[in-house]
């Protein structure tokens, strides 16, 4: 039978609430109209995230909501559940998705280590850095209009990382270097900035079930990026497992 006449089964899309702008991704999911009707899960206990198919790592303060996370005795099921389950980070998000960071606040940062990467924190500078831009986004829908990109004390990708488990990463969106802010500090002015493989200009990525954005999609009015992660993430993973 294809997905097509399968009768829709209702998807549990949690969003780690324990800092951050999770109530703005509760209300971008609330605007999706998919075959599957979302049922959004506030996640701030284990209890919550075993009701899950997927999560949504908001933005925010990457410390503290791993901070909070770990006293919830939340990190050890996310570790669990990122290996059978999609999880989209976004900003904050994508730090913790990371396998390593630089630039951390003293005394590290726990990283879920989902996404072969290494990140910095704050790339762009400090909150007076933050800026905005047109994005060209692979695998949208309406993929020929850009996307609008917030990057506010936005990470930077540093490496693309050998994968442990042999799942490729797939870039979905760069930043145009001429868009950059002037102050940034994270290309040298020495080096060629507008070599395509330059893993510092990439905004989004998603490798295997997991998606990861260093800006903010839920600060915006368009939910493209949710619909991606639910139809690109979230049913295929479903299917897998079924």
């Amino acid at each position: 039978m294809s997905d097509e006449q399968e009768p829709p089964r209702d998807l549990n899309v949690g969003i780690l609430a324990l800092q951050g702008a999770f109530a703005e991704h509760q209300v971008m999911l609330k605007k999706l109209n998919l075959r599957h009707r979302i049922v959004i899960i506030l996640v701030r206990t284990q209890e919550d995230l075993a009701k899950c198919d997927a999560l949504i790592i908001p933005g925010g303060e990457s410390t503290t909501i791993a901070l909070l996370a770990r006293l919830a005795g939340l990190l050890d099921p996310l570790h669990e559940f990122k290996k059978t389950k999609p999880i989209w980070g976004t900003c904050a998000g994508a730090i913790l998705l990371a396998e390593s960071v630089e630039n951390a606040k003293k005394g590290g940062q726990e990283l879920l280590n989902a996404i072969s990467i290494s990140i910095t924190r704050n790339g762009w500078g400090s909150q007076i850095e933050s800026f905005e831009a047109p994005l060209e986004v692979e695998g949208l829908r309406e993929s020929e209009r850009p996307f609008h990109g917030i990057f506010i004390r936005a990470p930077v990708i540093l490496s693309l990382n050998t994968s442990l488990t042999g799942e490729p990463i797939q870039i979905i969106s760069r930043i145009s270097t001429g868009l950059l802010p002037s102050s940034q500090t994270v290309v040298p002015t020495d080096e060629d900035d507008t070599d395509p493989r330059d893993p510092r200009t990439i905004v989004a990525l998603k490798q295997g079930r997991h998606l990861l954005t260093t800006f903010h999609p839920e600060l915006t009015k368009d939910n493209r990026f949710h619909e991606y992660f639910v139809t690109q993430c979230v049913i295929p993973s479903l299917r897998d497992h079924a």
